[in-house]
């Protein structure tokens, strides 16, 4: 079993430097393959009510037998922005679950025509305050919208997770998390269905360090200081994702790794991109 370094979160949490997505893991194989990514080291879960699988991680938790060294993160559907409803939306999640608390607990995207993402915020502080969240963050988010949460409520998220890989390396958006102490997390680490992990730069890496081109990338992501969050649901590939703690990128091969950039690689842009 592999153990993951920690890095502390704003609010002091020990937060894994990387995790399991969990995006499409439903019924009892979703649930095997996630107890078998805890008992490969895994301690960081990524769900979300859209995900329709809570029920399979809270399972997958319960029979780990270590819930206590569990980070679960879940995050409120656009269809849910608001005071109230936000409220009722971690209700849900928690009975999903089957959990007394919602340890990261994250705006899935801001939508910002409906514009409820402050009040959504406001509810997750007070869940913050009441005991049901442990951490509260956002993902999805642009620098402006940081900005305005922070300066509408003073509490500044603890994390903000967002697409990153190589082809969006978000240097811009990276930067000012580190000014306030919120924590990049990395969604589409290995920025699936794309040609990434035959890039040159990749494979000369792999090949200096004696590695795959996937470990590459995401040493690339731990180097950065984020965490990125790869799903697979296979035991062979869950251990090559997180056996990534043993080598280190020269600051050459991170610069190349990073020149590959060329943009958001699908529909995800925060000011038009919303979901329900």
């Amino acid at each position: 079993m592999v153990t993951i370094p920690t890095v502390s979160l704003n609010d002091g949490t020990a937060f894994p430097q990387l995790g399991l997505g969990t995006y499409n893991l439903r019924g009892e194989d979703g649930t095997q393959s996630i107890v078998t990514a805890i008992e490969g080291g895994y301690r960081l879960l990524d769900s979300a009510v859209n995900y329709e699988n809570e029920q399979e991680v809270g399972e997958a938790v319960r029979r780990s037998g270590i819930r206590d060294e569990l980070i679960v993160t879940t995050k409120v559907p656009g269809r849910d922005h608001g005071y109230d409803e936000t409220r009722r939306s971690a209700d849900g999640s928690l009975e999903r679950l089957g959990l007394e608390r919602i340890d990261l607990y994250l705006i899935h995207w801001p939508n910002p025509s409906v514009d409820k993402y402050v009040d959504t915020y406001r509810a997750m502080v007070d869940l913050q305050k009441e005991g049901r969240i442990g951490s509260v963050g956002v993902s999805n988010f642009t620098e402006p919208m940081l900005a305005r949460i922070i300066e509408a409520t003073g509490i500044v998220p603890a994390v903000n997770q967002v697409e990153l890989h190589p082809y969006f390396p978000q240097a811009h958006l990276r930067a000012f998390h580190a000014s306030q102490g919120i924590r990049t997390e990395s969604w589409s680490p290995l920025a699936r269905r794309s040609e990434l992990l035959s890039e040159q730069v990749v494979a000369d890496a792999a090949a200096a360090h004696g590695v795959t081109p996937t470990q590459v990338v995401l040493r690339w992501h731990v180097q950065l200081g984020t965490t990125p969050i790869p799903k697979s649901a296979d035991p062979a590939r869950q251990a090559e994702n997180v056996d990534v703690f043993e080598f280190s990128l020269t600051d050459e091969e991170v610069s190349a790794i990073s020149g590959l950039e060329r943009g958001r690689l699908w529909d995800g842009d925060p000011d038009t991109h919303e979901e329900m």
